[in-house]
């Protein structure tokens, strides 16, 4: 199986979005054409692909402000989990944020996502103790 890590296109919006339904993403507020079109629009470089045989086997988004930057939506298909995909999503996510001058990376992983929160630990990332989340849909 080989693996390419690439930037998604404006045209994939609706592919990326039955990738994510595909993935068990969890759904967000921002999930359609729309958004993803947004997304892409503002940075271009925001939306990883990992592809396989021609097929979106998964994503990130790499998030960036120029002061802090964050994951968002690291998602890889069921039957292709445990070859490495994610590894290498993060991996090209990471290095891309470096690259940008960023210092320090954070993410969210839904509480009850027990193989996530392994999988960010054993990539060498920490829970961090004392912090609340608060969000607003507009």
């Amino acid at each position: 199986m080989s693996v390419a890590i690439r930037h998604a296109r404006a045209a994939e919006a609706e592919a990326i979005l039955r990738f994510w339904a595909a993935s068990d993403a969890v759904p967000s507020l921002t999930d359609d054409v729309a958004g993803v079109e947004a997304l892409l629009a503002r940075d271009p470089r925001a939306l990883l692909v990992a592809d396989v045989d021609g097929r979106i086997a998964g994503t990130i988004v790499v998030g960036w402000d120029g002061w802090r930057a964050c994951l968002y939506r690291l998602a890889v298909l069921p039957e292709l989990r445990r070859h490495g995909i994610a590894t290498a999503l993060v991996a090209a996510a990471e290095t891309q944020l470096q690259e940008l001058g960023a210092r320090r990376l954070h993410l969210i992983v839904v509480a009850d996502e027990e193989a996530a929160a392994g999988f960010w630990e054993s990539a060498g990332y920490q829970q961090q103790a004392g912090r609340l989340r608060f969000v607003k849909n507009v």
